[in-house]
């Protein structure tokens, strides 16, 4: 008895000091750091390689640290085609990183009108707020970006929905006034909706 305890600590021992010997980093280096990699280095190879392997889930990985999926880094350098590639495959737009920030507020923050349209039309739900309460519209009308401000609200912003303050988009652009353009916005978003009889309510147009 005591020989087969003796040899199954000598082989937990050895598998111990084969963990040791493999390096840290190796070891840390799963198929989804691979994958973001992959997508950080605008290697299409190899992340179309690791998107075709069966069953993977890759697609929707997120940065350990960070919290950041694909999309969140393909929105920080605007790249519209990388955006488009990775909704193609399944990419959710939806997933937040660790300070609450979904890839279309990133979008939204960055003045990324191309990529706030793509993810738009790709499935991102335009009132996702941050953890202020602050949804992409409001981003929008902060900086007076009357294009995005047009964008959002073509695809279903709401203008009355409040962030942590109390305050909504609407509030917002009128504290700024009619000179900003922002007001003039939302009332003809107004005005379409009611035109198209959904008075009261916002939702996606496709």
């Amino acid at each position: 008895m005591a020989r087969v305890v003796f040899r199954k600590q000598s082989v937990l021992a050895a598998l111990g000091a084969l963990l040791v010997a493999v390096p840290l980093s190796a070891q840390m280096y799963s198929d989804g750091y691979n994958f973001l990699k992959g997508v950080k280095d605008r290697d299409g190879d190899k992340v179309t390689e690791a998107l075709n392997e069966p069953g993977n889930t890759l697609i929707n990985s997120r940065d350990i640290s960070t919290g950041e999926t694909a999309l969140h880094i393909v929105v920080s350098r605007r790249d519209s085609l990388w955006i488009s590639f990775l909704l193609s495959r399944g990419a959710d737009p939806n997933i937040a990183d660790r300070k609450g920030i979904t890839p279309l507020m990133l979008a939204c923050n960055l003045g990324f009108v191309e990529g706030v349209e793509a993810l738009a039309k790709g499935g991102a739900q335009v009132d996702m707020a941050d953890s202020t309460g602050e949804t992409p519209l409001i981003a929008a009308v902060h900086q007076r970006n009357i294009p995005l401000v047009r964008i959002l609200l073509a695809n279903g912003a709401n203008p009355d929905r409040t962030d942590n303050s109390g305050r909504t988009a609407r509030d917002y652009a009128q504290l700024m006034g009619k000179s900003s353009g922002v007001m003039a916005e939302i009332e003809k978003a107004d005005a379409d909706r009611k035109a198209g009889g959904n008075k009261g309510s916002y939702g996606p147009v496709f």
